[in-house]
């Protein structure tokens, strides 16, 4: 028996339209979602009257006030009504103004939906009019008042006329960060305009306009997000195919447990964006340590016509037209930023490496130049004819059976650090006595141990070399200085100009090795391995639209992926390095990043993760002790080795101790 709808109050009531005050209502359940959203489109208008001063005045964490003054050019008098209405605005007039809108408020929604659920006041005077008036928004009063140019808007007991909203705000503390959060991303955005932010009647957060416009940018990030964040940060600008991105990115060591210092804009408008945000994750896939989020402050400027803000009432997202420009831009601005080595020497004890000035940057020595272009010391080799995974699956086992020692009973292997017997000194190639006949290493190569024989390509193990091929020079300030000893066979001491410098010894090298062995890498194609058996999976009608569309691109990466039937995907072939792993993850994972224009990500990622393994297993171990020239020979490496200060799981790889520091250990000077 079918249900009876006889109850039903829709079915005998007839279309009608709804009162303008219920619109508006329904219209502000979009716009308005707690006092930070008011707060939020208030200052949008600020910004957008040229204001060069903003004061935010907050009570009860915004539901009982909240006051937004600006000096901007005004509202006149017999506008101030029209103001209130629903999709009235003087930001655009026409279609072609909406596709190219630069302001930050066009819809003209805002004062309407937020005057429908509060007690709304507005006050104006534009530099024209002797005196400002001021409006009720329910009563439509208007009256003059007493304030310099500019606009005034106070919204008290905000959601009073829709109770149950009002119930499903947090408490007022909480409310009450919200809404700074809100000023604070405008704050970093527009450093020519002051802001400040009142609770209670007691100032709480200000942030002024520097009077010297250099380093403007700089200043209010360290305002605004603490001067650590500006220490602990690289700066970027990177242009490309008529975008371009800057800001500040920060370092791998400063990253985050929670996701709350990302910032990321268009066109100085703050947006969440899944395309900014992957392009993100995949510039610190190598450096990050766990599941850390990595903090930055992004600025994206583009032709507005490349862009569609309208796609939220909120506008706090958009759509790019050209979303794989967009991600290639921030994604190669940001790798390039993390790339070069930050070597040099921290003002404070054990502060980290990547998080202090380098000594060229104080004047101390010129910074080492780092190329693009593959380096003399990491080009393939004869041996590699073969597979490169093979080759380098080769080098490495080479590498483990030179090395290789029977560890003494009870240790474990990889990065055991249990203390050996300091006079049992192994036996390797490395510490056999040096011969006429010896092959000489390429200056700055490191030829101690391990990966010496596995990177430099030779085919016969590398003997200890001679001061006569030194690569360093005594005299020379280097950044991270020169060794001093070795402290239980895992750290390295070197001394600088200004203080000390401990390294992890594998994990420095096992980044070395890793990079040299990407390099390689990087200089073939990906070839393909065809499977003997195919292996078949269900897939989603997403996932074979993806796989029909993108079969050029998925051929470029190196598989074969083809429909079996209209539910069913087959994978034929493969990238050769990752044929004994898991291919049908690998294989939905490819067509997500496809679907957002990143296939080569997973490939990447997938072949990277074999690599850092593989280095692993062919960097230095601890407790083998090396001469003071290997371990000159490992710094200058790390002096010009990408990403240098973190090892390929995101741990860094050396810490630095000031002389400052030092005596204040000793307490000399007191």
């Amino acid at each position: 028996m079918p249900p009876s709808h006889s109850h039903s109050p829709f079915i005998k009531r007839p279309i009608a339209e709804l009162a303008q005050e219920l619109i508006s209502q329904i219209a502000a359940g979009e716009v308005v979602e707690r006092p930070s959203s008011v707060v939020r489109e208030l200052v949008d208008n600020a910004l957008d009257a040229q204001s060069s001063s903003i004061t935010v005045r907050l009570q009860a964490g915004g539901v009982r006030l909240i006051s937004v003054e600006d000096d901007g050019v005004g509202i006149h008098q017999d506008q101030l009504s029209l103001a209130l209405k629903r999709h009235a605005t003087s930001k655009i007039s026409n279609l072609e103004d909406l596709e190219s809108v630069a302001s930050m408020g066009f819809r003209g929604e805002a004062l309407a939906a937020i005057a429908s659920i509060s007690e709304l006041t507005i006050a104006s005077r534009p530099a024209d009019q002797a005196q400002a008036m001021s409006l009720e928004a329910r009563s439509g009063e208007l009256s003059v008042v007493a304030r310099g140019l500019g606009t005034s808007v106070e919204v008290r007991e905000l959601f009073f006329s829709t109770p149950a909203r009002r119930k499903f705000l947090k408490t007022d503390a909480t409310e009450l960060a919200h809404c700074v959060e809100a000023v604070k991303r405008h704050a970093l955005v527009r450093p020519q305009v002051s802001f400040s932010i009142y609770s209670e009647g007691k100032l709480i957060e200000q942030w002024r306009a520097p009077q010297d416009p250099d380093g403007a940018f700089d200043k209010r990030v360290a305002d605004v997000l603490g001067a650590e964040f500006l220490e602990q940060s690289v700066s970027i600008d990177h242009a490309e195919n008529g975008l371009r991105v800057y800001g500040r990115v920060g370092l791998p060591q400063a990253a985050r447990s929670r996701a709350d210092q990302q910032f990321s804009y268009v066109n100085q408008r703050f947006v969440k964006d899944k395309v900014i945000t992957h392009a993100v994750r995949v510039a610190y896939q190598d450096v990050l340590h766990g599941q850390k989020q990595p903090v930055y402050v992004l600025f994206i400027e583009i032709d507005p016509k490349r862009v569609d803000v309208n796609v939220h009432p909120t506008k706090i997202e958009v759509r790019f037209r050209d979303s794989r420009d967009i991600h290639q831009l921030v994604m190669h601005a940001i790798g390039r930023a993390l790339s070069s080595p930050r070597v040099g020497m921290a003002s404070e004890p054990m502060q980290s490496s990547s998080a202090v000035t380098t000594s060229w940057d104080q004047g101390a020595s010129p910074a080492p130049t780092f190329s693009a272009a593959p380096k003399p010391w990491v080009q393939p080799t004869a041996t590699w004819q073969q597979s490169k995974i093979d080759w380098a699956a080769h080098q490495i086992s080479q590498v483990e059976r030179l090395w290789s020692e029977v560890p003494p009973d009870g240790s474990q292997g990889g990065e055991d650090r249990a203390l050996q017997d300091p006079t049992e000194r192994p036996t390797s190639p490395l510490h056999e006595p040096s011969t006429p006949s010896s092959p000489s290493t390429p200056p700055g190569e490191f030829s101690g141990g391990a990966s010496s024989w596995a990177l430099n390509g030779v085919s016969s193990p590398l003997p200890e070399p001679t001061p006569s091929v030194s690569s360093w020079d005594d005299k020379e300030d280097w950044p991270l200085g020169r060794a001093l000893a070795q402290l239980h066979g895992v750290y390295l001491l070197a001394q600088n100009a200004q203080g000390l410098i401990l390294v992890d010894i594998h994990a420095a090298h096992e980044r070395i090795v890793y990079e040299r062995l990407k390099t390689q890498l990087d200089a073939q194609s990906i070839s393909s391995q065809v499977l003997l058996i195919p292996q078949s999976f269900s897939a989603t009608d997403h996932e074979m639209v993806v796989a029909q569309e993108c079969a050029d691109s998925l051929k470029s990466l190196g598989f074969d992926l083809s429909a079996l039937s209209t539910k069913t995907l087959v994978i034929r072939a493969v990238p050769a390095p990752l044929v004994d792993g898991d291919l049908v993850a690998l294989a939905r994972g490819v067509l997500h990043e496809l679907s957002l224009n990143t296939g080569q990500f997973v490939v990447e990622q997938a072949r990277n993760e074999l690599l850092a393994t593989m280095a692993c297993h062919g960097a230095v171990r601890a407790n083998r002790q090396l001469s003071l020239q290997e371990m000159n020979e490992l710094l200058r490496q790390m002096e010009r080795t990408e990403r240098s200060d973190q090892c390929n799981h995101g741990r860094p790889t050396w810490q630095a101790l000031s002389m400052k520091a030092l005596d204040a250990l000793f307490l000399r000077g007191r």
